[in-house]
């Protein structure tokens, strides 16, 4: 067994100091049977670490009911194969780009603004789920023949506040459930973020993509002894819906890389690899310098431009990474693994069903709900997908304006049946007047719950009201469509129809045949914008407000022969348009 401690200079690993050359992998963002290669590219590239998150809504979408918490061991199991160590941040908060920054919606629906706080009412679900998670971090721990060296206290919370008891918590729970290796926190590197992030004991990191000696120069006046290091070394960056590609020129991001390791410290490339928020999980942002402005939710992708792209395969910002990182290593890199296998030729089908959104709700919704006002999604229980709320236009009345209060994100409208706009900003109105009696259908989507900053545990859905003219509409009819109901039991139960001129939103089924699988891009021309499911498998939402065009398909997802594909559909467009692998 071995010792990993904190010097006073550097880390200690059985008393020889060590420098930490890790790499950011999120395993959920990865399909399991892809790990081992991944993990292969990150050795390549000259990384002995490897870190990641665990998002708890994964784990636990109702309060006591858990999924795969398992998956944690595997990939660390993975890690010690692969030779490497391992660097865990188990939240509760993690931010990561990541729906609801990994807190589930049924705690934060309840609590709001009291997350993350020394409160009891937040904090016996969280030491309810730490005891649930961390056996399989403690087993596996260097102390113990396993990979991991380091374990984080919460995420960056000097970015959100200065609750020194809640931090204090949750350091004392890690250390209650069996952490023996040593802690850490990681924050910006201002002074406002590590004074409110940091805790007494416990060993600070900085987050930042470029300038490390004046990065290191405030952590030093915050930390004067301990080993230096950037737990987020942002090479690079990530996408929102409707705004331009982000990305870092590899001979810059290599400089900034190669200064921090000049620095004497130690790194966490973030991302090595990125992957992708498969299944409808990415998150959002608030646009604005305080992060309280319109929203801005991110794409499927989480390619982050990274090293290893999306699909597994290094890019120019990995030879050059390689080149700076070789310097460093003990010995000669390993040669780069092989690609993963590539679908052998491009297939497409177009869709042989349909059904319109109404018959899908009646499949595979939940239970219609009423009250005077519209329930949030969090109050039906929805984490992802959407909800259709219906009201009753009382009559005889003349057209008045129809407005929303508190939408997020965003309602598809349809008055007696008929199409009557989309609706897309937190305070809206209908663009024509609706005249009573009419029923009312607003179809209203989640597009991302925030992921960081002062707006995060805000409630999804309807928040505010109905209104016709000044008059509030009461009397709400809702019912919500989850993305966890789409299994293929389920689905086999939606009465699909041919695809006819008249097709618009809802759940069209095809099939491509596929001679030789692997991995793979997805295309659905003249599509707008919903979510695609494979086998099964949910990709994630797609939406032609771009920049991202196409969807990874792993290639474990894929079979010879033929593939069922799912498309949801919600706001109309080519309804006889190709499904394309390519």
């Amino acid at each position: 067994m071995s010792e990993f401690v904190v010097g006073d200079e550097d880390f200690l690993l059985d008393g020889r100091p060590v420098r930490l050359l890790s790499g950011a992998l999120h395993y959920f963002r990865v399909h399991e049977q892809q790990w081992e290669h991944r993990l292969g590219m990150l050795r390549a590239m000259g990384l002995d670490c490897v870190e990641t998150y665990v998002p708890w809504n994964l784990y636990e979408p109702e309060p006591g009911r858990y999924g795969d918490v398992d998956a944690l061991g595997r990939f660390l199991d993975a890690v010690a194969r692969a030779g490497m160590r391992a660097i865990v941040r188990p939240g509760p908060y993690i931010c990561a780009e990541w729906e609801n920054g990994g807190l589930p919606h049924w705690l934060t629906g309840p609590l709001g603004r009291r997350v993350r706080t020394d409160d009891a009412e937040y904090l016996a679900p969280v030491d309810r789920w730490f005891r649930r998670l961390l056996p399989q971090v403690v087993e596996r721990q260097v102390t113990r023949g396993g990979p991991v060296i380091l374990v984080q206290v919460e995420n960056e919370y000097g970015s959100y506040g200065t609750d020194a008891g809640y931090l204090r918590h949750m350091a004392d729970l890690l250390v209650e459930c069996g952490v023996e290796v040593p802690l850490f926190t990681s924050d910006g590197p201002e002074d406002h973020m590590l004074t409110g992030g940091s805790v007494p004991g416990v060993l600070a990191t900085a987050n930042f993509g470029s300038g490390a000696r004046e990065a290191f120069a405030t952590l030093r006046r915050h930390q004067p002894k301990g080993p230096l290091m950037c737990m987020e070394f942002w090479c690079g960056w990530f996408d929102h819906w409707g705004t331009e590609h982000a990305g870092r020129d590899a001979a810059d991001a290599a400089a900034a890389l190669r200064e921090i390791l000049e620095c004497g410290a130690s790194v966490n490339v973030y991302m090595a690899h990125g992957g992708t928020s498969f299944a409808g999980w990415a998150g959002a942002n608030r646009s604005g310098r305080l992060h309280d402005g319109a929203l801005r939710p991110t794409v499927t992708s989480y390619d982050y431009d990274a090293p290893v792209d999306e699909a597994g395969l290094p890019t120019e910002k990995f030879w050059r990474f390689r080149e700076v990182l070789a310097e460093y290593a003990e010995g000669p890199l390993p040669e780069v693994p092989e690609p993963p296998v590539r679908i052998g030729a491009p297939a497409a089908g177009v869709p042989d069903g349909w059904a319109p959104l109404a018959e899908v709700l009646e499949v595979l919704g939940d239970e219609e709900s009423q009250s005077p006002v519209p329930p949030a999604f969090e109050e039906l229980g929805v984490d992802r997908g959407l909800v259709r709320y219906r009201v009753t236009v009382p009559g005889p009345r003349q057209p008045y304006p129809l407005s929303v209060t508190g939408l997020r994100d965003r309602a598809v409208v349809y008055v007696d049946g008929l199409p009557a706009g989309v609706l897309e900003t937190e305070d809206a109105v209908l663009a024509e007047p609706v005249a009573g009696p009419a029923v009312v259908d607003l179809w209203v989507e989640s597009l991302g719950r925030v992921n960081y900053g002062p707006r995060q545990a805000e409630p999804k859905g309807i928040t505010g009201g109905i209104r016709h003219e000044r008059q509030f509409l009461h009397g709400v009819r809702a019912r919500g469509l989850r993305l966890d109901a789409f299994e293929a039991a389920a689905v086999a139960k939606v009465p699909f129809g041919p695809v006819g001129a008249g097709a618009g939103p809802g759940l069209y089924r095809a099939t491509v045949e596929v001679g030789s699988p692997g991995d793979a891009w997805l295309r659905l021309p003249g599509r707008t914008r919903g979510f695609v499911w494979v086998n099964g498998f949910c990709l994630g939402r797609y939406w032609n407000a771009g920049p991202q065009e196409s969807l990874y398909v792993p290639g474990p997802v894929l079979t010879a022969g033929a593939n069922e594909v799912w498309v949801l559909e919600l706001e109309g467009g080519d309804a006889a348009g190709p499904v394309e692998l390519a």
